[in-house]
This record gives structure tokens, sequence and C-alpha cells, in this order.
């Protein structure tokens, strides 16, 4: 038996702490066994690498491809200690993030050219895709109104500008484009409770499925 493989993705601001909670609830309710993760990290050394991503002290400047490089070198300790074991258990995985986060900020954002991503992406990943996407798609204004609200300090990617994070959203909008089956788009922009209905409606199909 093997499980399902949910990911769940968008720009800072969009939300999606508070819809990983909500889908992880709704499948729990539903008497599956469950696995919440997260990229870049899930596994001690994928962690580590997160914190280089992230929160680097460095006066040195990570290059654009160094970085798509420590994403790709987390996913694979993520892929083969995390994901693949939980699915071949037969259960469900949520991660914040996946594949599709690698074309938006490192293609989009980066302005890596997507031929690189997807040599990568058939390298490392392969066939373990996500069987449902979760799009949580937001404008970039209303994503730094309500990270500001946070109050909290923005790590090394959240500092990019808005310029960044808009083309982070038209990749993202692209790679739903072209894979509408699996990317299911959600409106982040509504108040929470039409969220979450948003939510529970293609939670009940895909878990109805």
């Amino acid at each position: 038996m093997t499980g399902k493989f949910i990911s769940i993705e968008g720009t800072e601001g969009a939300g999606k702490s508070t819809a990983i909670h909500f889908v992880r609830d709704y499948l729990l309710h539903a008497h599956l066994a469950v696995l919440w993760t997260r990229e870049p990290g899930g596994t001690d050394i994928a962690e580590e690498i997160r914190k280089l991503i992230l929160h680097s002290r460095s006066v040195e400047v990570i290059e654009p491809e160094t970085e798509l490089l420590m994403v790709f070198a987390a996913r694979n300790q993520h892929l083969k200690n995390i994901i693949q074991p939980a699915l071949q258990a037969g259960k469900w995985v949520v991660s914040d993030r996946f594949i599709d986060a690698s074309y938006a900020y490192q293609g989009g954002g980066r302005k890596i050219d997507e031929k690189y991503i997807r040599l990568l992406d058939q390298w490392i990943v392969g066939p373990v895709y996500p069987d449902l996407t979760l799009l949580l798609d937001i404008s970039p204004e209303e994503g730094f109104r309500r990270t500001d609200k946070r109050g909290t300090e923005r790590d090394r990617i959240e500092q990019e500008n808005i310029n960044f994070f808009a083309r982070v959203r038209e990749a993202y909008l692209e790679r739903a484009k072209q894979d509408p089956e699996r990317i299911r788009m959600i409106d982040a922009g509504k108040p929470i409770g039409e969220v979450q209905e948003q939510l529970k409606q293609v939670m009940k199909e895909f878990v109805g499925k």
C-alpha cells in the first residue's frame, strides 16, 4: 500500500501554515495516517542546509546557482529519508513546499534558466511528484502587508523586494497553468473562513477519489 503526497505552495504571507494545519486536521479526521514535513528541511542534514539558505550570517553572497543546488541537496535527503519511506508505508505526506517552489523562487525569483531546474528535477525528484498541490495565491502587496503585521524578523528570502515576489507569483501561476489537474488554485486573499471552505472542497474531492 502506498500513501498520497500533498504539497502546499505559495508566496510569503499567503497563509501556508494555517492551510497546512487545516489539511492535516482534515486528513486526521478522515482516519488517515499523516506525516507533516517541510522544505527545505525535514531531516537533520536538510535542516542544516535550510539554516544556510535562510539564516546564513556570512557576509559572503549566496549565488543563485548555489541556492538552487543547496535546495536540491536538501530535497534529495528529504525524499530518500522521509517522503519515500512514508509513502511506501502507506502514510499521507503533507509538505510545506516541494518541487514547484524551485521553479517559482529560483526560476522566477532568481531568474535561473528553467532548463537547469528541469535537469535537477528529473535527476533528484524523478517520478516522486505530489498527487495534489494546493497553491495559495495572493498578491505580493497583500503578502507584504500580512508579513509586516507578524512583527517577526525576516529571513534571507523574505527580505527580497516586491518585484522578486511578483516574479515568484508569476512562475507559480505558470506552473498551475501547465498542470491544472495536480495544482489546485486557492484564492488566499479571501477571509480565512472562505479560504478554508476552498480547501475543504478540494480535499473532499481528492480524498473521495
